[in-house]
């Protein structure tokens, strides 16, 4: 990875390609190996910020992957607030913020960036994104949800289907379009617009924030566009463990609230607090029914088969 070298002066590197690992130290290990094949043609600086990974991530970057520049952080306070450390002090003319259970395809970064470079008034651009099945991962080009088209959108998840207007089905899998949002999986973003629009909101701990991010871009008048020509791999959830725990679920709720909330008010005090109970009775579901899920589980695994 000799253009990820850490030794690069900030007054050097065109693209700074940001990661935030906590923990899965194999995935993190397949997104940088992918990153040797698919570096670009542009000097380019890999940072990992560590949030206290409770394995050996860590270490694991500092041994094999020498010229990434690693962060060791003392905790874990949010994607946000790690990706935000290090574009504070980015001075490329290109960001990418990347998550850890990615893989990167060889000349996708090269072709998002000459897309940049034509058309200067892209701020963000995203790519499509394939699942660990090969199936596409629908929140690579999505419209900003309204109360309804959350609703629609949750409704057909809860039902095992999507084909929401919120995954945005009228745009092609390998078409280019400008949406409203793009995946915080894979984000690349030019540093001028970045400098404008400012950094990720760390009111919100994980999830969301790329939706906030991409709303703010587009109200300061830069474009956000989606590429199906080129792709990355995301394995969904790889990070934390596949399915959302207590925690994790509290927070994905939060941040609807705090998304809902900036965003989306509709004017009526009284419509707002219904959405927002709405959105809190939601967690209180889903928390009660994951909880009998897992203590069912856990039934099946202590009863004793005939």
């Amino acid at each position: 990875m000799s253009q990820g070298d850490a030794t690069l002066s900030r007054s050097t590197v065109a693209l700074d390609i940001v990661i935030v690992t906590y923990g899965r130290s194999d995935l993190v290990r397949d997104c940088l190996d992918s990153l040797e094949s698919a570096m670009p043609g542009v000097p380019t600086r890999v940072q990992v910020m560590d949030n206290d990974s409770p394995d050996d991530t860590a270490d694991v970057v500092e041994r094999e992957y020498p010229s990434v520049l690693l962060t060791r952080r003392a905790g874990n306070d949010g994607f946000a607030v790690a990706n935000n450390a290090a574009l504070r002090a980015s001075e490329s003319t290109y960001a990418l913020l990347l998550n850890p259970d990615t893989r990167v395809e060889p000349g996708t970064i090269d072709h998002l960036i000459d897309v940049l470079e034509r058309e200067p008034d892209i701020g963000m651009i995203g790519c499509r994104l394939l699942t660990a099945d090969g199936s596409l991962d629908h929140a690579a080009k999505r419209s900003i949800p309204s109360v309804a088209t959350a609703a629609k959108y949750f409704v057909l998840r809860a039902l095992g289907r999507t084909g929401s207007d919120y995954v945005r089905p009228d745009i092609a899998d390998d078409a280019v379009a400008d949406v409203d949002a793009v995946n915080g999986a894979f984000m690349l973003v030019r540093g001028s617009a970045l400098a404008e629009v400012g950094l990720l909101d760390e009111r919100y701990w994980m999830y969301a924030e790329d939706l906030d991010w991409c709303v703010r871009f587009r109200k300061a008048g830069w474009r956000v566009v989606y590429d199906g020509r080129v792709i990355a791999h995301h394995l969904k959830g790889g990070s934390s463990d596949g399915a959302r725990g207590l925690a994790l679920n509290y927070q994905f709720h939060r941040s609807m609230a705090l998304f809902y909330l900036r965003h989306l008010r509709s004017g009526s005090t009284v419509v707002d607090v219904l959405v927002v109970a709405a959105i809190w009775a939601r967690f209180g579901l889903s928390a009660l029914a994951n909880g009998l899920s897992r203590a069912t589980g856990r039934l099946r695994e202590t009863t004793p088969h005939g």
